[in-house]
């Protein structure tokens, strides 16, 4: 499977390009990079890591649910060039320790960080301790900052791989990236994925995959280290960001099922699709607004679950966190040791839970939502249970929690991502069908989702429900939001031959980008082809 592939390391762009011939164009931009790292630190990078953001076609807000989804990795993405640090320094610079970082940015507005990470006191470790964590990072997410992420990722390469006597670089970093911060297209994610990447092979924690020989980390070990590093900045990531960024390929949409273990596998998209990423200059920052948004709705969907299981008879653990996708399994007799149930039966049970929801509503139908008095007594734990099990380890700000809307949006959606996939499954094995009939199905899928997250997640925005709306008129057969929303980008199903009238009618009618020509326009609304995943390049000696 594609998560156990070996993370690629290349020698030359050719061969990282190659699938999506356009080699020259980005061979620019990383002979800039790396130019730009020689000027500032007097010496060639030694790698340069490369993530991609995502646009996520189908499936919002499920992945931490543990349904699966449909993402494809993008074209635009993170760069971070590296190298040891020599044990010579030069005179303007103080002398660093083991493991520290000289962190620069390309973009002029992210200053100059310079940071060490702190071993831990070894003291007496119980035998359930073994994984205790050995080493200190300072990461504020409370004012996050652009080096956050690099610490982030930094976090879990430390504490995987350096828990002996073995030290880490002191090493100098220089970052650029394309993806746009806040724009729903997992500039975050990237971030993290790519340094995460760096310091495993700037401390030669790749070297077994350069080589061919010893133990190879997999892409899915990857995708599991980036998303608890991304947990550091105070977002509960349920994976699909860092999986996309990973595991994608070219051409092809990613189907990525996280129950009973993270899988993923390609899905053919229709000749003359094109998807259309449009930005709604809504700067949505998933960190710092996590308690009442991002967050809220994790702890909404793990009680629904709870309160759904316990009408249906569905056994839970008391310090369990059931997911809404967990009662399905349990429901249908799912055996997790066998895998995930055949998708046919999936969506047979999906179909039946709509009925089954009733339970979640607040008892006057005026109200927002259950109070957190009803939603403990409804889980039928205690208080101080319920409050061990649900927010103990997350912040979050409400005064009512609305479980219904939550749990409807997650199987609907969950529904809508088979649906989506089984059109292009079915039109790769009928190459005689309609491209047409092919393309409007797909859109009238994506238009329902809209719906969806406005009107039951709630996690749209108006600015995002006028993008989408004048997608369609501009011709799009479907348009939705996609990334976490309360901001960020939206995208739309265009057919090949229309792209160009549609970004320039979008373009003159959505007022934000008035005024907005040539790489600047560029820059918020832009055509992408689906991307190859994160890889390492290595400059040869």
């Amino acid at each position: 499977m594609a998560a156990q592939q070996p993370i690629p390391v290349y020698t030359n762009l050719a061969d990282l390009y190659g699938n999506l011939g356009t080699t020259l164009n980005h061979a620019e931009r990383w002979n800039h990079l790396a130019e730009e790292f020689q000027k500032r630190f007097g010496r060639k990078p030694a790698y340069i890591a490369r993530a991609p953001g995502r646009v996520n076609l189908i499936g919002e807000h499920i992945d931490y649910c543990l349904f699966g989804v449909l993402p494809a990795a993008v074209e635009r993405d993170i760069l971070i060039a590296c190298a040891p640090r020599s044990a010579v320094h030069p005179p303007s610079e103080p002398h660093h320790e083991a493991g520290s970082v000289i962190a620069e940015n390309l973009q002029p507005k992210y200053k100059r960080q310079i940071f060490a990470p702190a071993p831990k006191r070894r003291g007496s470790v119980a035998e359930d301790q073994v994984h205790i964590e050995e080493w200190h990072l300072d990461i504020n997410t409370k004012e996050l900052r652009w080096e956050s992420y690099v610490k982030a990722g930094y976090y879990g390469v430390l504490n995987n791989y350096f828990t002996g006597q073995d030290l880490p670089v002191p090493v100098d970093i220089l970052v650029t990236g394309t993806v746009p911060a806040g724009s729903g297209l997992s500039s975050s994610a990237a971030m993290v994925v790519a340094s995460t990447l760096m310091f495993l092979a700037v401390n030669d924690k790749l070297d077994s995959n350069f080589k061919g020989t010893g133990n190879q980390i997999t892409k899915g070990q990857l995708v599991e280290m980036a998303v608890m590093n991304e947990k550091r900045v105070g977002v509960n990531s349920g994976g699909m960001d860092q999986a996309a960024s990973v595991i994608s390929i070219p051409s092809s949409a990613l189907y990525i099922s996280f129950y009973p273990t993270l899988e993923a596998s390609p899905t053919p998209l229709p000749l003359g699709a094109v998807f259309v990423c449009a930005n709604s200059l809504v700067v949505s920052d998933k960190a710092v607004t996590a308690k009442r948004n991002y967050n809220l709705r994790v702890v909404e969907t793990l009680a629904a679950a709870r309160i759904l299981a316990r009408h249906l008879g569905v056994r839970v653990g008391q310090e369990e966190k059931i997911t809404l996708r967990e009662v399905v399994g349990r429901l249908a007799g799912e055996v997790e040791e066998e895998g995930e149930m055949p998708l046919e039966k999936l969506k047979e049970v999906l179909q039946k839970m709509d009925g089954e929801l009733e339970v979640l509503k607040p008892t006057a139908s005026d109200r927002l939502g259950v109070t957190m008095e009803e939603m403990i007594k409804m889980s039928g734990l205690s208080e101080s249970d319920f409050n061990n099990v649900y927010l103990s380890w997350v912040e979050v700000e409400a005064t009512h929690f609305n479980l219904y809307k939550r749990a409807k949006h997650v199987y609907s959606e969950a529904l809508r991502v088979l649906q989506f996939r089984q059109i292009c499954l079915d039109a790769a094995a009928s190459p005689s069908s309609s491209p047409l009939a092919v393309i409007e199905a797909l859109g009238k899928v994506m238009n329902e989702s809209q719906t969806s997250c406005r009107d039951l997640y709630e996690c749209s925005c108006p600015e995002l429900n006028e993008l989408t709306n004048l997608a369609i008129e501009a011709g799009a057969y479907g348009s939705r939001l996609t990334g976490a929303g309360w901001g960020g980008c939206t995208v739309s199903l265009v057919a090949e031959d229309n792209v160009e009238v549609f970004i320039k009618k979008v373009s003159e009618t959505y007022g934000p980008y008035k005024g907005l020509q040539g790489e600047e326009l560029s820059e918020v609304i832009f055509a992408t082809k689906p991307s190859s995943g994160a890889c390492v390049f290595k400059f040869e000696d």
